[in-house]
């Protein structure tokens, strides 16, 4: 996507005094008793909630999930989105002009003031509470924003769940955090069970047939073309200049005509699919009909989007494409958007870590073997014919519950097809003699139900670590110890399954899991 140019950082402070003289007006603190400038952004959703009657949390976690706070010196997104709360102005979505009605506020201040921007934020997310319904003790009630903050992403279905589902991860997780201007802004971490309603059903609930481990949600018709005229030959990597949801929101949207064939989310390395390996994503211009697109959420000048979680989960994937399309795995083959042949992107950027992405590339990321034989950073789908590590992890796990699946010697034979499609009928889930995610994740649950949470380490931490792999779809660090890293993944599954969101592992977490949720 397109980069921001370097009048960005110049901006910071022209940026900064704008929201002084907002707050100033917002608050209606006189011109001389000055607020204090460490605290601008603060007062500034402290003002914007209580005017607007929006919780001050969730106000911040939807800034924080849009923007990471920063303003972007008023610079659009790929989406043409404008600010912290991101107000979007495009065909399909006017959050921008909504704004501007609902606050009296200009469209320039709400482009380019984050005092004001803050304060449109808030208002258009009052105006969908109040068309859903929400009265004054609902709108006490946190939990139940979440259709108002659905929403908020700009679309519907599967892609708004997914959105309010990372706000809401990041209201049970907390916030601790430092904006660009050096200000520190925090949520205080809490149990959440959102009140999800009918948005319960549109969750993604079909998983990538290309990649079982990224969930599926389709780009518009409009905005790639069926089919390839070359064969597949190299992946090239890409920063969204958004949020994933948005970003997401974007290539369903037709008047974009540009899209991705997969996306990851920076907060846990999360995967969504919108476009098959067999069709052609608009994404690189010339290079369209012989590569893979796989977009980062983030921004190309703030490193912090990049996270550890989005490098082990991406590279899992491009390594996985690479195996199955015969790309040899170096430079020359898995490329930046600012390499592709006439191309005028600057994304990836110089903060993209492309020695440590390919080191994660090239190493043992999910096919071969682990000291305890169970342990990958991906979980492939597995079936008759299939070889490998993986395949012997499948063979232990069915003869240890009681499965005959013959020897274990990494063979996927009739013996172990006849083995998982008797595990799957006695366990509800659909008997197809095929290991994906969902198999995957009852035979790494399978054990004793004890009650975890942060602290917590052995065995029985590993099997969830293993557990929480497979379902999500992104690598969590399989060590047996239960850190903030495991309890931002547990929490983060909880949400998005319908389940008191805690980060504890208790009896109904376990039931889910064992299930293949």
């Amino acid at each position: 996507m397109p980069s921001r140019p370097a009048a960005h950082t110049k901006a910071r402070a022209s940026v900064l005094a704008a929201l002084t003289a907002t707050v100033l007006t917002v608050t209606g603190t006189p011109a001389l008793a000055a607020p204090d400038s460490g605290h601008l952004l603060n007062l500034a959703f402290e003002r914007a909630a209580n005017r607007f009657g929006v919780p001050r949390d969730l106000l911040t976690a939807v800034g924080y999930g849009e923007s990471r706070l920063d303003g972007h010196a008023g610079l659009p997104s790929q989406a043409n989105g404008y600010g912290v709360m991101h107000l979007v102005s495009n065909p399909s979505n006017r959050t921008l002009e909504r704004a501007a009605a609902l606050t009296g506020e200009p469209l320039a201040d709400l482009r380019t003031d984050t005092g004001a921007n803050i304060l449109g934020g808030a208002a258009v997310l009052r105006g969908y509470a109040d068309k859903l319904g929400l009265d004054a003790r609902d709108r006490a009630d946190i939990d139940a924003w979440y259709p108002a903050v659905a929403r908020y992403s700009g679309t519907g279905g599967p892609a708004a769940a997914l959105y309010a589902d990372t706000v809401y991860t990041f209201l049970a997780d907390g916030l601790d955090t430092v904006t660009p201007d050096g200000e520190h802004v925090s949520v205080t971490g809490r149990p959440v069970s959102p009140h999800k309603g009918s948005l319960a059903a549109a969750e993604p609930g079909f998983r990538s047939a290309d990649y079982p481990a990224a969930l599926w949600v389709p780009a518009d018709p409009a905005n790639f073309a069926a089919g390839r005229s070359a064969a597949i030959d190299k992946v090239i990597i890409h920063v969204t200049q958004g949020s994933y949801a948005g970003s997401i929101s974007w290539f369903q949207n037709p008047a974009s005509e540009v899209s991705s064939h997969y996306v990851v989310r920076s907060s846990d390395g999360q995967i969504t699919q919108m476009v098959r390996d067999s069709d052609t994503a608009y994404h690189a211009r010339s290079a369209n009909s012989s590569a893979l697109g796989i977009e980062h959420e983030g921004f190309v000048d703030d490193p912090s989007w990049f996270t550890d979680q989005m490098y082990r989960s991406s590279a899992a994937l491009t390594a996985y494409l690479c195996d199955r399309y015969g790309i040899p795995k170096d430079r020359a083959h898995i490329i930046g958007h600012s390499e592709a042949p006439g191309n005028d992107h600057t994304d990836p950027g110089p903060n993209w870590d492309w020695t440590q992405y390919m080191r994660l590339v090239t190493g043992n990321t999910g096919g071969g073997t682990t000291p305890d034989g169970l342990s990958f950073g991906a979980y492939a789908v597995l079936r008759s014919g299939s070889t490998g590590a993986q395949v012997k992890a499948v063979q232990q796990l069915l003869n240890e519950q009681g499965q005959s699946a013959g020897a274990a010697d990494g063979s996927f034979g009739p013996a172990t097809e006849g083995a998982v499609t008797a595990y799957q009928a006695a366990h509800g889930l659909n008997p197809d003699g095929v290991v994906g995610a969902r198999t995957w994740t009852a035979l790494l649950s399978a054990g004793p139900t004890t009650t975890l949470r942060e602290g917590a380490s052995g065995d029985a931490v590993k099997r969830l670590q293993r557990a929480l792999t497979a379902t999500l779809g992104s690598p969590v660090g399989i060590d047996g110890s239960f850190g903030p890293a495991t309890t931002t993944a547990v929490r983060g599954y909880q949400t998005s399954r319908g389940l008191t969101a805690d980060g504890v592992v208790g009896p109904d977490t376990w039931a889910a899991l064992r299930a293949g949720r």
